[in-house]
């Protein structure tokens, strides 16, 4: 499945594709005819997609929900980022979405896009009904991203917590 914007193309990992992402992305590169300049694959952004990486062969019938989709840029095939949904919607039929950016490609609007149309589909799965996301108290960039895609504030403690 691949959900297409403008300038991008939003495509999940398969189970064996993610794997590849953390053992080994000139492979990757090579199966998705694709050049990766998103995040670097260091620190916690590692070990959060390992964690992915874990829940999508547990359940790999559920994979759109475990696994990481790249931003795939049109004109060049250059992923210029993920985003993912952190889990299967849960039993309030509410799902977390995450993302993020190579630094080069910051500011340029991909994000939003991104985030549009991922939560256009969720929005259209019948166990859906509302979206979450939560930001640094410092991260402006996520938070002017959220407000752009109709998310509002509606936690403030050490994070902010958004709704769609």
């Amino acid at each position: 499945m691949i959900l297409k914007t403008e300038r991008l193309e939003l495509v999940p990992l398969l189970p064996y594709q993610l794997k590849l992402w953390v053992e080994n992305i000139p492979k990757l590169e090579k199966d998705l005819n694709c050049s990766y300049q998103a995040e670097p694959m260091e620190g916690l952004f590692l070990e959060i997609v390992k964690g992915q990486l874990e829940k999508t062969e547990k359940y790999s019938n559920d994979y759109l929900w475990h696994s990481f989709w790249f931003l795939f840029r049109k004109s060049d095939r250059v992923v210029v980022g993920s985003a993912d949904f952190k889990d299967i919607p849960n039993t309030d039929q509410e799902v977390e979405i995450g993302y993020g950016l190579g630094k080069e490609f910051e500011h340029n609007g991909y994000m939003t896009e991104a985030v549009q149309a991922m939560c256009k589909w969720a929005l259209k799965q019948e166990n859906v009904s509302h979206i979450i996301a939560e930001t640094d108290i410092d991260g402006f960039a996520s938070q002017r991203i959220l407000q752009r895609c109709g998310f509002v504030e509606k936690r403030r403690e050490e994070t902010i917590w958004w709704q769609l």
